[in-house]
């Protein structure tokens, strides 16, 4: 099996704040014959995961010559390990919000922000209060006002525990996904806050969700999705729409796939195109 972290470019690693955060920085490469440098890019994943989901995306943004800090909230990778009962939607904000702190003080400009899952509607969430370069959606969970114009036709009611177990990934293979990106995933993914979790997914038994007043928002959106079907190329339409962002629905990809699957790089390269605007 391919680890695809430990193939990383050479970076630097620190804990922030008082919940130690664990956080990587990737330097990007400069371009020569270039004056302006690009902005950051704060990356933030999803549920169960950390900062090991974007093994596959971080070599090609450095190359782009874009630095790259890819957090960790709290308990999750190689954060500090934290009581997740005790975790909630809320203060994964703060978390978010801390990093950005970091990064505007140690680059003297907001970063680009891209969230996966419910990484994304955490970020979502944060730009309303936070002025932002760009935000970069990633198959995001989606938020009330979205989910009641284009709502799941099927559902999977989560039982909630003390915690989410993590995923258990059974299968040999997906549609867009090997059997060595699965095992790769088998190795890190971890336990989720029940709490974190229900409150932000609809998919998964939300009740009410997280309400986005899109009115707030003022920085560029790209808005990527997984499409195995008309309802969902109708909610990542509604998505954009939303956030007046731009669209890219990849049809035959699954949530996971869409980072660490074998057509990632179709994501990637439509982010890359997007991100040498600014």
């Amino acid at each position: 099996m391919i680890d695809y972290t430990k193939i990383l470019p050479d970076h630097m690693e620190r804990y922030i704040g008082e919940n130690d955060l664990f956080l990587e920085i990737y330097q990007g490469i400069e371009r020569a014959g270039t004056k302006n440098k690009r902005p950051p890019l704060l990356l933030v994943h999803g549920a169960y995961t950390g900062s090991w989901m974007w093994s596959k995306y971080i070599p090609h943004f450095v190359n782009g010559g874009w630095d790259c800090y890819v957090m960790n909230m709290r308990g999750h990778y190689k954060s500090r390990v934290m009581d997740l009962t005790k975790v909630y939607f809320e203060d994964y904000l703060e978390d978010i919000k801390e990093v950005i702190g970091e990064v505007i003080r140690e680059c003297g400009e907001p970063p680009i922000i891209l969230g996966f899952s419910m990484g994304g509607i955490l970020c979502q969430k944060t730009a309303e209060s936070i002025s932002l370069t760009g935000l970069v959606l990633i198959d995001s969970s989606i938020s009330r006002e979205v989910h009641d114009m284009a709502p799941y036709e099927n559902t999977e009611n989560v039982k909630p525990g003390i915690i989410v177990p993590a995923p258990e990934r059974n299968e040999e293979y997906s549609m867009d996904e090997s059997a060595e990106d699965i095992t790769f995933q088998k190795k890190y993914l971890a336990a989720e806050s029940t709490h974190a979790f229900l409150a932000s997914s609809f998919l998964f038994g939300a009740k009410d969700g997280i309400s986005i007043d899109s009115s707030l928002i003022k920085t560029p959106c790209l808005v990527i999705k997984a499409i195995n079907s008309e309802e969902d190329d109708r909610r990542g339409q509604t998505e954009a729409l939303h956030l007046r962002g731009e669209y890219l629905g990849l049809y035959k990809t699954t949530h996971t796939g869409l980072l660490v699957g074998q057509r990632y790089i179709e994501a990637v390269e439509r982010i890359i195109k997007w991100l040498k605007r600014f």
